[in-house]
């Protein structure tokens, strides 16, 4: 009977929440990316040169950063519902501004405003699946929502080069016109929010009596065991946790890979004499079948109950990519090596997100993942920037990649040294999810 129930409950949480949210996230990466696309024209439209526009890509990070804890802090008190509705509202108005960039300055200024509008959107996500999964179905229900990541670039990328082809419409680049059009859709979406999503299952009204009941106690048995076993609940206990310190710096790795794909990789396949709509189906593909690794290694984590393998494993293919990456001189080779990075990064995320919760709950939770996402998310300020400067003084990408491909090798290095120090006996073990 429990059994029964427990697949029901499941089922209909799954299919109300994870759709929409990974809508979202799609959203939200769409606008947080689309700025690859357009330096395919924006860049010399306006004078930009490598750094600049690196600079430009990463500072958005830094915004990221500076308000990712606070605004996750009031998502766990105000509730999920009210606070991502002004995420997307007030960073689908940013992005559209972006329209009106019109000097490095002002590109630099709407970048770090755009990263203080999206603050707290992912990690709140992660925390807000903490409250509807249990932790061990977390790992897959984490990779499929953010199997829009990769799902954003793969539908995504075509679209943006596409509306790059509105160049002249009305008298505005095409570059304006994308940014514009792929702003609406977060600024309506958060209205939505208000109205479909569901803070808590307390308050879950489509869902029986019994399925209510039933959610509410598994997660908080599973509470109290994370209680017993002396798990951190306070705020300053999550900041303070060694652990969430470590990986944030696994993340920072993991975000330098990322968005070093997301920013440059448009630009890199433009650079073997691809148009701008070939770019744009050329660069879907490695993100296709990153988002199929992604599902199929959650689900291996999750059956498996093992993380910090997962992790380790996925590192070390992305770097091994970037490291081939920065010696093709083919297309085709181009593109099997950016695979091979799609495949790693985004295998990666799910099992190293299914880790602060295993150990953290309430505030400290709410706080952990915030500090991991904002220290780690400026990986994605590092790895824009430097390869953006490397860029400009050698004319050439490789010793970028290589610089990224050493922090991917160092995250997986800190999992394999975390796990290690984690199999002493009074310590949580995070490679496994029934040792809390």
């Amino acid at each position: 009977m429990n059994s029964h129930l427990e697949k029901r409950v499941m089922r209909k949480v799954t299919l109300r929440i994870v759709p929409f949210i990974m809508l979202l996230y799609f959203i939200a990466f769409i606008d947080r990316v689309n700025l690859g696309f357009a330096a395919l024209t924006m860049n010399k439209d306006l004078g930009f040169s490598p750094t600049v526009f690196g600079v430009g890509a990463g500072i958005f990070f830094l915004g990221y950063f500076l308000f990712e804890v606070p605004s996750n802090l009031i998502l766990h008190k105000v509730g999920a519902r009210i606070w991502i509705a002004r995420v997307m509202i007030t960073w689908g108005l940013v992005s559209g501004c972006m329209a009106l960039v019109s000097s490095a300055n002002s590109f630099y200024l709407l970048r770090f405003l755009l990263g203080v509008a999206e603050a707290g959107f992912f990690p709140g996500i992660i925390l807000y699946l903490s409250y509807w999964f249990p932790a061990a179905r977390r790992a897959q229900v984490t990779a499929i929502f953010m199997a829009a990541a990769p799902l954003s670039t793969a539908l995504g990328s075509p679209v943006s080069a596409a509306l790059l082809q509105m160049h002249g419409m009305l008298g505005f680049a095409g570059w304006q016109w994308m940014f514009v059009l792929e702003a609406v859709p977060a600024v309506l979406l958060g209205v939505v929010v208000l109205f479909f999503l569901t803070d808590r299952p307390a308050k879950a009204k489509w869902l029986s009596d019994e399925e209510r009941d039933w959610l509410q106690n598994t997660l908080q048995a599973e509470e109290r065991s994370r209680s017993v076993t002396g798990s951190h609940s306070s705020v300053w206990r999550g900041l303070a946790d060694r652990r969430v310190l470590a990986l944030a710096l696994v993340y920072f790795g993991t975000s330098a890979g990322l968005y070093t794909l997301s920013i440059w990789s448009p630009q890199i396949i433009h650079s073997f004499g691809a148009s701008s709509l070939a770019t744009g189906f050329l660069n879907a593909v490695p993100a296709i079948l990153g988002v199929v690794a992604m599902i199929l290694w959650a689900r291996h984590s999750d059956r498996s109950g093992e993380r910090s393998w997962h992790v380790i494993t996925a590192c070390l293919l992305a770097a091994a990519g970037l490291i081939y990456a920065g010696n093709i001189t083919t297309l085709i080779g181009v593109i099997v090596a950016l695979t091979l990075v799609n495949i790693g990064i985004s295998a990666s995320k799910p099992p190293l997100w299914s880790m602060p919760t295993l150990f953290l709950s309430g505030p400290a939770a709410a706080a952990g993942i915030a500090v991991i996402n904002s220290i780690g998310n400026l990986g994605g300020f590092a790895g824009p920037i430097v390869i953006g400067i490397i860029r400009q003084q050698t004319g050439s990408y490789t010793w970028g990649l290589y610089f990224v491909a050493g922090l991917l090798t160092l995250s997986a290095l800190i999992v394999l040294l975390l796990s290690v120090g984690n199999k002493k006996p009074q310590t949580a073990d995070l490679s496994h999810p029934e040792i809390h």
